[in-house]
């Protein structure tokens, strides 16, 4: 796409000063006789929120040519839909992205890659110019933090953040390519989790039940559901359907930096939907219905599990939950594996993977299988072992099949011939007249 050379113009200026130290720019009279006298630069105006003008100055080049060509530059990728820069740093540049995501992004996942990019790639790469950003800058950036300390995880997450904005700018073609990939740091494999037994399950469950009554509601309802922990504790009484054992997932309650919780949409379009709950999720939203309408606590509409109106923070309740583990006796686990515990029990219990995928609402039957590989272990012991049972049956009647068709050799009719001459022989001392061999 060509530019427009109305909208732009190149000229040439120096930084020579005159008697009272004011810059002369581009009215300097050398720059008349001296054809190698200051640089050479572009501007352009710019269209800006308000009603004032902006224009965009970039100085420095060596010749005309240059200048020319980074202004045709500009211009090109301003009808694209972006402003290429070739000043811009990469923080300033990540900065304009974050402002970007603001309206598309939940509040935690901005909050997640606000942290990344202020606390840690402007410090290290910020003055980095956008065009001059290469791999061996971020591979040298990767290995310094893992020297360092820092976690791979925690690294592979910065990395994957900076790609993800480094993406955005090849997509909207400021970038030629993603200086990001390939991975730096690959993604870690996801550690193998801990699951409680049933007995774990249920001996937590009868000593939270008497010590902490509302948090044990709360567990029980996600193992009897596998729904996410945010979802939840942004159960609304609106969606909770006791008469018809059902209830509709329409939000996630997610905590920010730790210090504020959000109401948000769920995860997936998949997981706003309609679940049905089993008479032990349903008794224990009916003790909180019984504690919270018995005692005119909240009105009707409110939160399902809540302390004075308000929602349970999720940063709160993963602590109480760790120390009540404690108190039972029971290994510490995430409230999020009460997910995976859920999905264990259906499995054990023998209801097909296909099934456990759509009640854990994932978008594909593919989802389910890449998150709870190492659940399946025992399935899939099953499958095969099956598989065996079913071929070695159908080898032992294809043997019994053959021996019955092959021809006798000689020594198995010899073996006959001697049967019938014995019968011949106990018939002839019966009275029998014999028989003419």
């Amino acid at each position: 796409m060509q530019c427009s050379e109305d909208r732009g113009r190149v000229y040439r200026r120096c930084g020579c000063r005159d008697g009272i130290r004011r810059q002369l720019g581009a009215h300097c009279p050398r720059l008349a006789s001296d054809p190698d006298h200051g640089t050479w630069t572009y501007a352009v105006d710019v269209p800006w929120p308000d009603t004032r003008r902006h224009t965009v100055r970039r100085g420095g080049y060596p010749n005309e040519d240059a200048a020319r060509t980074d202004l045709h530059r500009f211009l090109d990728g301003q009808a694209y839909g972006y402003t290429p820069d070739p000043r811009q740093t990469l923080g300033d540049y990540l900065i304009a992205w974050l402002a970007a995501q603001e309206l598309r992004l939940k509040p935690t996942t901005l909050a997640r890659y606000r942290a990344y990019v202020h606390q840690d790639l402007i410090p290290a790469l910020g003055r980095i110019l956008l065009d001059d950003l290469a791999y061996e800058h971020i591979d040298h950036y990767a290995r310094a933090q893992l020297k360092a300390g820092r976690g791979r995880v925690t690294v592979h997450r910065i990395l994957a953040t900076l790609s993800s904005a480094l993406g955005a700018a090849v997509l909207r073609h400021r970038l030629g390519h993603n200086p990001a990939k390939p991975a730096v740091v690959p993604r870690p494999p996801t550690p193998e989790r801990r699951i409680w037994t049933p007995d774990e399950a249920v001996r937590f469950l009868d000593y939270t039940h008497e010590h902490d009554p509302l948090l044990a509601r709360l567990v029980e309802l996600i193992i009897n559901t596998g729904m996410r922990k945010g979802e939840a504790l942004g159960l609304h009484w609106d969606d909770v359907h006791l008469d018809d054992s059902v209830l509709f997932v329409r939000y996630t309650l997610s905590s920010v930096d730790n210090r504020y919780a959000v109401l948000t949409a769920p995860k997936t379009p998949s997981s706003l939907t309609w679940i049905a709950i089993n008479k032990r999720a349903r008794r224990a939203l009916e003790d909180q219905a019984d504690q919270h309408f018995l005692g005119l606590a909240v009105p009707a509409h409110g939160y399902v599990f809540q302390h004075h109106g308000r929602p349970l923070d999720p940063t709160h309740v993963l602590r109480r939950f760790h120390k009540l583990c404690d108190k039972a006796g029971v290994p510490r686990i995430g409230v999020h594996d009460l997910r995976h515990l859920a999905t264990t029990l259906a499995l054990d219990g023998g209801v097909p993977f296909v099934i456990v995928s759509k009640t854990l609402r994932h978008r594909t039957l593919s989802t389910t299988a890449n998150i709870y590989s190492h659940l399946t272990r025992q399935a899939a012991r099953e499958a095969v072992d099956a598989i065996a049972r079913l071929l070695d049956s159908a080898e032992l009647a294809l043997h019994a099949a053959q021996r019955a068709d092959r021809p006798r050799n000689l020594i198995e009719q010899f073996r006959d011939h001697l049967t019938d001459r014995r019968r011949r022989s106990r018939r002839e001392h019966a009275g029998h007249a014999p028989v003419p061999l």
